[in-house]
């Protein structure tokens, strides 16, 4: 597995302050698989894989409103889980990792609008994303215990 650029841009946020609370949301972890397929792929994760999709720079959150501060804690955990299942050989195993990791990014980004936001239908919405993200969630990872090898 390769954190080598994403791993630091992570570090850097959260040693400057600016996420001073990742560790209260890092309980978010890949299913077995995505971790064990990867670990035994034979794929060069060198040159063009070694970027970071984060998109996240080095900056204080301070004084930024609660829910900014919340949801990029929140993603700087699943943006680099979402990179790691998406470097599977298997295009299949790739797809469903990055994807449970994307969809567990919507979930932490509905649950803060829930913690912060006040518009009824922003609100609905959010529930709707988080039961249907739970559900997809939930499919991909039977498929991969089902299927990845």
């Amino acid at each position: 597995m390769r954190f080598t650029s994403i791993f630091p841009a992570v570090a850097v946020l959260a040693l400057a302050g600016g996420i001073p609370a990742l560790a209260q949301y890092a309980e978010f972890k890949l299913p077995t698989q995505c971790v064990e397929a990867q670990d035994h792929a034979h794929m060069d994760h060198s040159a063009d894989h070694d970027m970071d999709m984060s998109g996240m720079e080095p900056q204080s959150l301070e004084g930024m409103p609660e829910h900014v501060q919340e949801n990029m804690q929140r993603m700087a955990i699943t943006m680099p889980a979402m990179q790691q299942g998406m470097m599977n050989e298997d295009a299949d195993v790739a797809f469903a990792c990055g994807m449970i990791a994307h969809h567990q990014g919507a979930i932490d980004m509905a649950e803060v609008l829930l913690e912060n936001g006040e518009d009824a239908e922003m609100r609905a919405l959010a529930e709707t994303i988080i039961a249907a993200q739970q559900a997809e969630i939930a499919e991909m990872t039977q498929w991969l215990a089902e299927n990845a090898d």
